[in-house]
């Protein structure tokens, strides 16, 4: 079986994108085909289909697939907590908690479990696309390194790199890659892919050949900025930004920025509605007054960023929306904060210890160890739901007997105040239902436009592996996969 490697000069070079629009072109030319990232380090992650996570842009790749999720796709899993640690997740499950030092030390001991993963997907499909994590170049982590050039040399796998023009530099990049690396790695790589370029790519072609001459790695093509991209839903949290100012006749759904922020891309299919401006509010900034619908997300770290949110002054913000009476709807972390109390006796997501939530709903939450990792579909707001439970602990109290949501297994989850204003709820994913949208909005006065998030996605993927079809050799790249065969 065919198997390449996308390696990047840095993050955030569009690597993950990529990646899953070569896994959607070549699956539209009839092959099957697995994503692969060894080790990856994000707070949005997803469920897969054997009951573990991975990280979210495994999970959109295998969308790109068109298969489920799985747990092979992406073996290594760090999220980060609020005191320099990062949980360690292995084959979708959590192993421990680890600090910088320790996990540097540990890490060449996961290469097994990784080589695992690999094989069983590598033998049960045409093509494997892996993609890496932050940059080769990054020569102080090579020792011990699963992520990269340590994976693809114990795997056999032929490495594409790839370089960000718009943010400069990308010459120097591709180049110095070539420079600082080990001879034994560059042997690795097969060439290089232009990313993000705007304007007419023949205004590069002096700039490519060069970097052809230099490094002495041919060229796989210049993909142009993708506008595509912005209906995917993302992993790293670099990419959230303040949306538009409100338009004239629309409502405004504001989102605090927090530290540990996990699974931010619930909101992205309120950019669907067309009555919806959606703001996420960085440290720094008060949350907009305006707002008709105030989103406490999702946290890795509840306790840390409940006392972030106090330093931001947020709480009060929060509670002078309530008063004035707008809608709050926490998720997950954000359901806990909502709270009166959150409690970790036992150092789960970080130092022991509890504290005060902002006491808008009726409950307290109490952290464990055991995580609730399942898909869910039900009834909520009147109208129909799925998505995912991905949380640790309990939320009780008497808002609790009023549950936001019914599982169809028969389960009931979250709460609802007495004077239903503020919700929580421990399902991610919830507002990928157009149905279950519309509902929540008509709640603050706006017109839920009913667009399909899951279709978008879907169609923003074909946009994305037909782009790459024009701009990329795509034949030449399954040459080099096919090395990785023989």
């Amino acid at each position: 079986m065919a198997a390449m490697m996308f390696q990047g000069t840095g993050s955030d070079v569009g690597k993950s994108v990529l990646v899953a629009g070569i896994c959607r072109a070549l699956v539209n030319r009839g092959l099957s085909v697995r994503p692969f990232k060894p080790q990856n380090m994000s707070n949005n992650a997803a469920v897969t289909s054997d009951g573990g996570e991975i990280g979210r842009a495994q999970a959109l790749q295998a969308i790109a697939c068109r298969v489920a999720p799985h747990t092979d796709m992406n073996p290594v899993l760090l999220k980060p907590q609020a005191d320099h640690s990062s949980q360690l997740i292995v084959h979708g499950r959590v192993r421990g908690t680890l600090g910088g030092g320790n996990y540097r030390a540990g890490r060449a001991a996961l290469l097994g479990d990784v080589l695992a993963s690999y094989h069983r997907l590598r033998a049960g499909c045409d093509v494997v696309v892996v993609e890496g994590a932050g940059s080769p170049a990054e020569i102080n982590l090579r020792g011990g390194d699963i992520a990269n050039m340590g994976f693809a040399r114990a795997a056999g796998v032929p490495v594409i790199l790839i370089g960000d023009i718009d943010r400069g530099g990308v010459i120097a990049a591709i180049v110095g890659t070539r420079a600082v690396i080990d001879p034994a790695d560059a042997a690795m790589i097969r060439g290089f892919i232009i990313n993000k370029f705007r304007g007419d790519p023949a205004l590069f072609e002096d700039g490519y050949r060069q970097i052809e001459a230099l490094a002495g790695w041919r060229g796989f093509g210049v993909v142009p900025w993708l506008a595509a991209t912005a209906r995917l839903p993302s992993e790293d949290a670099v990419v959230l930004e303040r949306a538009s100012p409100v338009g004239a006749g629309r409502v405004l759904v504001a989102c605090p920025i927090l530290p540990r922020i996990a699974n931010f891309d619930d909101l992205d299919p309120l950019k669907l509605e067309p009555a919806v401006d959606l703001e996420m509010v960085p440290p720094g900034r008060p949350i907009p007054a305006e707002a008709a619908l105030i989103v406490l997300p999702g946290s890795k770290a509840t306790l840390a960023d409940l006392a972030a949110l106090r330093h931001e002054g947020w709480d009060v913000d929060v509670r002078a929306h309530h008063r004035r009476g707008g809608a709050i709807l926490g998720l997950c972390g954000g359901y806990q904060m909502l709270g009166h109390r959150v409690i970790d006796r036992d150092g789960i997501e970080g130092p022991a210890g509890e504290a005060a939530g902002l006491g808008l709903l009726n409950v307290e939450t109490t952290l464990a160890p055991g995580k609730a990792l399942r898909p869910v579909r039900g009834q909520a707001l009147n109208a129909p739901f799925h998505g995912y439970e991905m949380h640790i602990g309990e939320t009780l109290g008497p808002d609790a007997a009023r549950p936001f949501a019914r599982f169809d297994d028969g389960r009931v989850d979250g709460a609802v105040s007495t004077d239903g204003r503020v919700i929580g709820t421990y399902v991610h994913g919830l507002l990928a239902d157009a149905a279950q949208r519309t509902a929540l909005l008509g709640r603050i006065g706006a017109q839920g436009g009913g667009a399909d998030y899951d279709a978008s996605v879907d169609a923003a993927l074909d946009e994305i592996a037909d782009a790459l079809e024009r701009y990329l050799d795509i034949d030449a790249i399954m040459a080099v996969a096919s090395e990785a065969a023989r």
